[in-house]
């Protein structure tokens, strides 16, 4: 293995986990890392991130080219001839995967270091809307629905007042529930807007929208618009939930956007 292919294969290996790594524990020391995975999931994700920065300090006491080294004895080296030949044809790469190696490694490493110098952002508003099919979030539970007929939903937020409104089978149970909530501007079906948060089990990648529909005693605010409302849940007489808001803020988007 040559010098260059011995430094592009320690890049490809140690140097994008490391900037990885880096970057998950910047995040997580500015308090940002909730913009792309669970807030109890941190711990978890910056103890790996400590160990890939371990590793990669302790890859520098291996020589350039030792990731080449198959730790197997060949034996004596082969006399000259056409089995030495086709055993060289063997482990030589094709073209084609060696152009694919090279375009996957630079994409990658793009993509890597696209971390590094784009700020730290939340998924946009755009996407939440285009991820919205109008069913019944998965999140949506019958231990929350049980737990909102107790009348304990002060800690509610969007998404599980979305799991009762479109779950639940007794909607005048909830007839008169106060509620504040904060979220951004959505059309409405049924209603003056939609107030809708993404919600994450895990990470960003199974971020989904949630959405309650909002009765307005005021103007809309515009799509995307982040606000907080209060209200109270009203139950119509075919049995549809709604929140009647007595006041619309308009607000910025907060520092953690999502909910969990």
């Amino acid at each position: 293995m040559s010098r260059t292919q011995a430094l592009a294969t320690r890049w490809l290996g140690v140097g994008l986990a490391t900037i990885v790594a880096v970057v998950t524990v910047a995040l997580a020391l500015t308090g940002r890392l909730g913009l792309y995975i669970n807030p109890d999931s941190a711990w978890f994700a910056v103890s790996m991130a400590v160990l890939v920065l371990v590793g990669a300090v302790a890859s520098f006491t291996l020589p350039l080219g030792a990731e080449a080294d198959h730790g197997h004895d060949h034996g004596d080296a082969p006399e000259h001839g056409g089995a030495d030949h086709d055993d060289h044809d063997h482990h030589r790469p094709s073209r084609a995967g060696a152009v694919a190696t090279v375009v996957g490694g630079a994409a990658a490493s793009a993509i890597v270091v696209l971390t590094l110098v784009l700020p730290p952002t939340s998924l946009s508003i755009e996407l939440a809307m285009a991820r919205d099919v109008g069913a019944p979030p998965l999140f949506a539970g019958q231990d929350v629905v049980t737990l909102a007929t107790t009348g304990d939903t002060e800690s509610f937020g969007v998404g599980e007042w979305s799991s009762v409104f479109a779950t639940t089978t007794n909607p005048e149970a909830f007839d008169g529930d106060p509620v504040t909530l904060i979220g951004f501007v959505t059309p409405g079906d049924a209603a003056d807007f939609g107030l809708s948060r993404l919600v994450i089990t895990h990470c960003v990648i199974d971020a989904q929208p949630a959405s309650v529909p909002v009765l307005a005693q005021s103007d809309v605010p515009e799509t995307g618009q982040w606000v907080e409302i209060t209200g109270t849940v009203r139950s119509s007489s075919d049995g549809r939930l709604a929140v009647v808001a007595t006041t619309v803020e308009q607000i910025p988007e907060p520092q953690d956007p999502y909910e969990y």
